[in-house]
């Protein structure tokens, strides 16, 4: 039911007063449903005011503004990216005050086989050396805000942690039960290669990138303790899922999206549990496995990183 306000030109007329603050009188009207509103309730609008209900209306029968992929346009749109250093900053001061904790989170071979699956997501945001973190810092600014402005916020998380669990499956796979692995680069190569895809999709030049992925994959020939399988795992990883975001038909793209990652992570757990079945019958370390065994003590196996 429509509501009929006095005329403000009628001598005989109270003034109106404002809808939402009855005891506030005003002779502004919001442009759109003409009912007064005070200075507290004004929204300026193209011409003239409107009242909050109005505005609020008007923006839900607007679409919102989407990248080319369909991702979310944001204000901020590294905003991901800077939470993600922040938290890798962050752990790796509680490492510091803390040393037991990156014993308690790395890629311990004997530990994940134990059951402790945990360690191959909690591994991708502990860091070895302050040359380690910075460097994997560096590389997720430059890689992360460019990626996460042109797929959005959603898909730039899932694609991001969707590497890293590859990238901890693949050094988990190959590498030593006794030794042990950490760092983010598993997730930051997955970066790489899903920004790699979303430059071809673009039609970009992109050798720069292709340039420095390969450079990185070949520092673990000339510097040791590098868990170049991490790489390896991410960086494919990175190139699956950002072509499941940036090639199918707009239709069909958030289904091929859900099914490509939910089966990835699928043969991510396969992986781990064939490992951790051949580990568990290696007569090496039977006992590790028996109630009450305890772990060797890694002794001269340093931590690799990654």
């Amino acid at each position: 039911m429509s509501e009929a306000w006095p005329a403000t030109g009628s001598a005989d007329a109270a003034p109106p007063v404002c809808y939402r603050h009855p005891g506030r009188e005003t002779y502004i009207r919001c442009t759109r449903c003409e009912r007064p509103i005070c200075p507290e309730c004004m929204v300026s609008a193209s011409v003239g005011f409107q009242c909050p209900e109005c505005v609020a209306a008007g923006r839900q029968t607007v679409r919102p503004t989407r990248t080319v992929f369909g991702g979310k346009v944001h204000s901020n749109p590294g905003l991901v990216t800077s939470i993600l250093i922040a938290v890798c900053v962050a752990v790796w001061l509680v490492q510091i005050a803390v040393p037991s904790l990156t014993g308690r989170w790395d890629i311990y071979g004997l530990a994940v086989a134990s059951g402790q699956w945990y360690r191959l997501f909690t591994a991708g945001f502990l860091h070895l050396s302050v040359i380690h973190i910075l460097f994997n810092m560096w590389a997720l600014w430059v890689l992360g805000r460019p990626l996460e402005a042109i797929l959005g916020r959603i898909r730039f998380v899932t694609l991001y942690f969707t590497a890293l669990v590859a990238g901890s499956t693949a050094s988990y796979l190959f590498s030593d039960p006794l030794g042990a692995a950490a760092g983010a680069s598993g997730a930051i190569f997955g970066l790489a290669g899903g920004l790699i895809v979303v430059a071809r999709r673009m039609h970009w030049n992109f050798s720069w990138l292709v340039g420095i992925v390969a450079l990185n994959f070949l520092l673990p020939f000339t510097q040791a303790n590098i868990d170049w399988h991490a790489h390896v795992g991410g960086f494919l990883a990175g190139l699956v899922v950002a072509a499941a975001f940036t090639y199918p038909p707009a239709q069909s793209r958030t289904m091929v999206s859900i099914v490509t990652v939910v089966a990835l992570l699928a043969v991510c757990a396969a992986l781990v549990t064939y490992r951790t079945s051949q580990i568990r019958q290696d007569p090496t370390f039977g006992s590790v496995f028996q109630i009450g065994g305890t772990f060797p003590d890694p002794g001269d196996y340093r931590p690799n990183h990654f």
